[in-house]
Order: C-alpha cells, then structure tokens, then sequence
C-alpha cells in the first residue's frame, strides 16, 4: 500500500509543526496549510487522504471550510478530522454535522492523533468485492464504492457509505448505538456513541432526497434497524 497523506490545516505554526513530525513519523506523507485559502489552492492542486482541519482559522472557519467541502462533488467523499479547543458537546456535535468524520478536542497525544487517523481511513477504506446489493431501487456497489437510486448518485461522506453498505448486509435486525460502532468503527474506542446519532441523521438526510430515508429506522429503546418493512 502506498503512503497515505495528510494535509493539516492550522494556523499555529508549533502546533502545526508538531502534529506534522508526529504524523511523518508513524510513516504519513505530510503537507500543512496555514489557513483555509492555502487549503483550498492544495486541495485543488492534489486532494490527501485525509484532512486535519483546526475549527478557529484567520480567513473563515474551519467548520464552515468543511461543509463547503462536503457540498462540492469532487471533495464530498474526503475524510475530515476536526481539531479544536472547543471541548462542549454541543460543539462536537456542530464538527460532525458540519461535515467532520471525527472531532479531537486539544491537547491531543501526537498517539491517539496516529490512532485516529487510522480509524477514519479504515472505515473509508471502498469496500471488498465487486457485488451490488440493492432494496427498493436503491442500489450499493461495492466495486464503485457508490449508491445509486436509478440514474441518480446518491452523494454520501466516507462514513455513511459503510454504515449503509453495513445496513444494506445486515437488514431488519435492531443494532444498538454500541454494536454499530463495533462493526463499522471497529471497536474503536475513541468514538462516542453520540455520533452514531450524527451520523444516522446524515444518512438518512442524503437518502431523503431519493424518497429512501424511511429505510434508517429507529427502534425506541433499543437503536437502529434498515428495513423495507413499515416501522
């Protein structure tokens, strides 16, 4: 496998600096950016791996860098992980609906940054195999690494790719917030089961537009089921 890249995106330069000789040392190609235009004109330039965005940046936000992200079709599907000082629930809710695969609250260790990192890439990893699975006229392809309702793309980030494509395989059983962050995280601790909410109202935000979010369903009490079935 080559090596992946990262391209941080701080406007600190220690903290910058810093993060970059941890991440060149667990064996990552590493660009930086001091700010949101620098980022732009590198992403248009070459798109990394992944994306290691500071929230509070001089020309606009961070947050608002990364939703332009996920609204432009060629930059929808990179992974963003958010760094910031800003440590509220309220905010890491903001990150992730904003667009933000994961959220790192500072002071991080350059460790779990590394371990992170990993999570987001193995999850956004296209999937194995070339079959097709489909409900309804929706359609997953795996060999595409795309959904699909009849001509139609359906724009889904990195994350709600493999919790649908992991739905799709493992339809009309209840899967609790902790069983779901197993089989799609990884058993990656790092990860709150908050952000299966978050990540549930994204899909199913993005197969509303196709008349197929009535497929997420949640059962009261228990988590989240992908059914054909009425609930």
């Amino acid at each position: 496998m080559s090596t992946r890249e990262i391209l941080i995106v701080e406007d600190e330069r220690p903290i910058r600096e810093m993060i970059a000789y941890g991440l060149r040392r667990a064996g990552f190609d590493v660009r930086e950016a001091e700010d949101c235009r620098d980022a732009k004109k590198q992403l248009a330039d070459r798109q990394p791996d992944l994306l290691l965005l500071d929230w509070m940046l001089p020309d606009m936000s961070g947050l608002e860098l990364a939703k332009n992200l996920k609204r432009d079709k060629e930059t929808r599907e990179l992974p963003i992980i958010m760094l910031t000082a800003r440590a509220e629930e309220a905010d890491k809710v903001s990150g992730l609906e904003g667009g933000a695969d994961d959220y790192m609250t500072k002071p991080f260790s350059p460790r779990e940054l590394v371990a992170r990192i990993n999570a987001v890439l193995r999850r956004t990893e296209p999937g194995g195999g070339d079959d097709r699975i489909e409900f309804e006229g929706l359609v997953l392809d795996r060999a595409s690494h795309r959904v699909a309702a009849g001509e139609r793309i359906v724009p889904l980030g990195p994350t709600e790719y493999r919790m649908l494509e992991f739905f799709m395989t493992h339809p009309e059983r209840v899967y609790s917030r902790a069983q779901l962050l197993d089989r799609i995280w990884g058993g990656n601790v790092y990860v709150e089961e908050r952000t299966i909410d978050v990540h549930i109202r994204r899909l199913r935000k993005a197969l509303e537009a196709f008349g197929f979010d009535h497929l997420v369903q949640t059962v009261r009490g228990a988590g989240y089921r992908f059914s054909v079935r009425a609930h």
